[in-house]
């Protein structure tokens, strides 16, 4: 994905400008890959192409992730919009500004990004579309749960409408040299990524490795075929013979890989997978607790009680009661 910028202010100022979206409790991450980008393909260039700054609803000294602080200009309502708009994650979710900002942006034609968080926050927000939209991974299963978003993909970004949503993190490496890659030629490309120390450019539809188990080159292959088993069927589980008998391998060579691995049984491994799944549900999503133990294989919510309260020492009701998701509010 590359996008072309295309007004006349931005032809006026011989730069693209680009403004960066926070909010207390930022992505450092994110922040930094949006900027870590641009200041180098400035440098690959030799030239000052591209430029930045930091704009939030409550402007000033704002920190993020890791204590990361950045100064944030107002972002005024209808006023001073850049060429193109990236609003990063941060779990403390708002949106009433930046979405209304962002479609005053997509009225104006130019460009608009959303970063993992603010990507899930944009689509609690306004609901399903016609196009596609994607956001972390974690989000995409706990939002797909919900039912009620039929377009999400795991790709690294989709473009509807107008709007880019992202898995963001380090996706935003990616993301960001796709986003400029046309104002670079082919060798700027390739010497921006090794500044980078980027192995590979991954393109905007390649899935994102969403998992423990898609991290193949972490563990030994047939271990990660194994979790990625156990991933699929979370909500179905399977019993360790036909999981074995599925892979391949007797019962006990799979015990024995997994020892050697987690020092851990697959049983134990297979039911803390599906115990953190749910909690991760009952956090971030709506879904009674009802559903959410049949959603991952407990079948009684009594059997999820008990597996959560051994697990961290809490009830789903508590896990509940303390979750952090807000949905935006128009």
């Amino acid at each position: 994905m590359s996008v072309r910028f295309e007004n006349s202010q931005s032809e006026k100022r011989s730069k693209i400008r680009f403004e960066i979206f926070v909010s207390t409790g930022f992505d450092a991450l994110e922040v930094a890959a949006v900027s870590g980008v641009l200041a180098q393909a400035n440098d690959v260039l030799g030239q000052g192409a591209f430029d930045w700054r930091y704009v939030s609803d409550k402007p000033g000294l704002l920190t993020g992730s890791q204590g990361m602080i950045v100064r944030a200009e107002p972002a005024v309502a209808n006023h001073d919009f850049s060429d193109v708009m990236i609003v990063v994650g941060g779990r403390k979710k708002t949106g009433a500004d930046w979405i209304a900002r962002i479609r005053a942006m997509k009225r104006m034609g130019r460009t608009v990004v959303l970063l993992s968080d603010a990507a899930t926050s944009f689509i609690e927000a306004t609901g399903p579309t016609s196009g596609k939209a994607t956001t972390h991974w974690k989000d995409v299963l706990t939002l797909s749960e919900a039912g009620y978003f039929p377009n999400l993909t795991f790709s690294i970004a989709e473009n509807a409408n107008g709007i880019i949503t992202s898995a963001g993190h380090s996706s935003t490496l990616d993301l960001m040299i796709g986003l400029i890659s046309d104002h670079l030629t082919s060798p700027q490309v390739a010497e921006l990524s090794s500044l980078l120390l980027m192995p590979a450019i991954r393109k905007t539809s390649t899935e994102q490795p969403r998992n423990i188990g898609h991290n193949e080159s972490l563990f030994d292959k047939r271990i990660a075929k194994a979790i990625n088993l156990m991933e699929e069927t979370i909500s179905d589980p399977l019993p360790m013979v036909d999981l074995a008998d599925q892979l391949g391998v007797s019962v006990r060579h799979l015990e024995r890989q997994f020892n050697e691995v987690f020092d851990d049984t697959p049983a134990r491994f297979y039911k803390r997978l599906r115990v953190k799944r749910a909690k991760a549900m009952l956090e971030e999503t709506m879904v009674s607790i009802v559903d959410i133990s049949v959603a991952t294989g407990f079948g009684s919510t009594q059997t999820l009680a008990k597996s959560m309260k051994d697990e961290f020492g809490l009830t789903p009701k508590k896990i509940r009661d303390r979750r952090s998701v807000k949905l935006v509010d128009f």
